[in-house]
């Protein structure tokens, strides 16, 4: 059992013991958060406590509440079993589900009106737990617990262990979370060997969390990560995906990412990115690829308008894994990566399909993958206007994010060679938008349509067609808009010289 300086009241002027004002200074913060979500969590609690059970916020909401970033999503926790949730929580709720039941987990929402506003909490409510995995299981093995220090001893990282019991508001530390947060430093209730043998994912979490949180991971942590990476391998891609996720949408990615890579991890969830540290001697000198892609990734980001983009995020971090594949030596003691964008596409839609990404998001991801090179490609001349029309046409719906993601290619630290790639580009933007006044570019056509096309040539549907429509498009793309009369004539020219 926790000792008394563990169990404690909220009071928004006197700090814990520990480091002092910063201590302080969020708890005051954490009284401000709770009393904002009071309301619906108090209420909650009341029926519990009628019901004679305990109810307690737990976890990532208590973590939240101490940083001042608590939203409506709330997490529980609590001695009564998952039917018994079901029932206290059926009548009040204005929806529930049972999608995690298995684990212990009963979901709900509720919306709460006053002073002219609504807001709608999501709810999740865990009976206290403890979850290990078989040492060759995919699943978790749930076991109820019989008290909330037994449940937190089980949560993953000491700052994710406190709680706050309601409605009394008894704030729950038995791990000294609170002084872990105020330092910023992500340690495990226990021995980080057995928190990572109960669940070997809390290995991707901590390196997430310090992605999100901007924390230091504890040595013994960072230890235990390594030696037990292999352990990653019994857990759900699905899960494993969704931790890469949070990883990348962190403020932080970087400090993430660089834990995985350090620790091994990387080698079994995303073999591509440590395969970019290529080796580099006094002759064949290049850019250190694996660098060069979280610089990228990092400046990708400092061009998002506002929120984070997983779409461009994943291209800006994938964009030259093709390289490994494709580096040459040239005999001018140059390095060469011809059509590692090619290759870089292939690979980077073989990866996310592994790992279960959604398939609208492999194809945005791989293409811009594919793309991120043309601008580089038409040199340094000027621009015809076809050249332009066919970027357009070939990044789609993706064009921002090419933009963005071809300027944050850009990692010299020649200055003058840095400024010359980014007036090229504002010359291309500015193109684009000069056409984009004059034509149609985001939806580029012919100027005749299918339907059209068949009438002016007598002919039905086939092949035939097709190719028709393919030359009128090319046409287009080459001299902008033909206007009907001219482009009549051309279709006509060009089908009187069909076999």
């Amino acid at each position: 059992m926790p000792n008394d300086r563990n169990h404690t009241h909220f009071v928004p002027s006197a700090p814990e013991p520990g480091p002092g004002q910063a201590l302080g200074g969020a708890q005051r913060q954490a009284v401000s958060e709770l009393l904002r979500v009071a309301p619906v969590a108090d209420d909650l609690a009341r029926r519990f406590e009628a019901a004679g059970f305990s109810l307690a916020l737990v976890g990532g909401s208590v973590r939240d509440a101490l940083l001042g970033r608590l939203g409506n999503d709330l997490d529980f926790t609590t001695d009564a079993r998952p039917d018994e949730v079901l029932a206290l929580v059926r009548p009040w709720a204005d929806a529930v589900w049972e999608v995690g039941i298995a684990f212990g987990t009963v979901g709900c929402r509720k919306q709460l009106s006053g002073n002219g506003e609504s807001r709608d909490f999501q709810i999740e409510i865990t009976t206290y737990r403890s979850e290990a995995y078989n040492r060759d299981s995919r699943k978790p093995v749930v076991a109820y617990g019989n008290s909330i220090e037994e449940d937190l001893s089980r949560r993953d990282f000491t700052v994710n262990a406190m709680a706050v019991a309601l409605p009394r508001k008894e704030f729950i530390d038995p791990h000294r979370g609170l002084e872990d947060l105020a330092r910023g430093v992500l340690r495990t209730p226990g021995t980080p060997e057995d928190s990572f043998s109960d669940d070997p994912l809390r290995m991707l979490r901590a390196a997430r969390f310090a992605a999100q949180l901007d924390f230091t991971v504890a040595d013994d942590v960072v230890a235990a990560m390594r030696s037990m990476a292999e352990r990653i391998d019994i857990v759900s891609v699905e899960r494993v995906r969704d931790e890469l996720n949070k990883l990348l949408l962190g403020s932080h990615p970087r400090k993430g990412l660089s834990l995985l890579v350090g620790t091994g991890l990387a080698d079994r969830v995303l073999p591509e990115l440590p395969a970019l540290r290529l080796e580099s001697d006094e002759h064949h000198r290049h850019k250190d690829v694996y660098e060069h892609s979280l610089t990228v990734l990092e400046q990708a980001i400092d061009l998002e308008d506002g929120e984070p983009d997983l779409v461009l995020r994943l291209a800006a971090l994938l964009h030259d894994i093709g390289k490994p594949k494709t580096r040459r030596f040239e005999k001018d003691g140059r390095v060469s990566f011809h059509h590692h964008e090619v290759v870089g596409a292939k690979l980077t839609k073989s990866r996310m399909t592994k790992l279960k990404y959604p398939n609208d998001l492999v194809k945005d991801v791989s293409r811009l993958v594919e793309l991120h090179l043309r601008f580089h490609g038409y040199g340094g001349g000027e621009w015809s206007d076809s050249a332009v029309r066919r970027y357009v046409r070939d990044a789609g719906p993706l064009l921002g994010r090419l933009h963005k993601l071809t300027r944050s290619d850009c990692t010299t630290r020649n200055k003058r060679k840095a400024q010359a790639l980014a007036r090229a580009y504002d010359g291309l933007e500015a193109r684009i938008a000069q056409l984009q006044e004059q034509e149609e570019l985001d939806s580029i056509r012919p100027d005749l349509n299918g339907n059209e096309i068949m009438q002016i040539l007598g002919a039905g549907p086939g092949p035939q067609i097709g190719k028709a429509y393919a030359h009128l498009l090319e046409l287009r793309m080459e001299h902008g808009p033909l206007g009907r009369e001219a482009a009549e004539a051309a279709l006509k020219s060009w089908w009187a010289a069909q076999d």
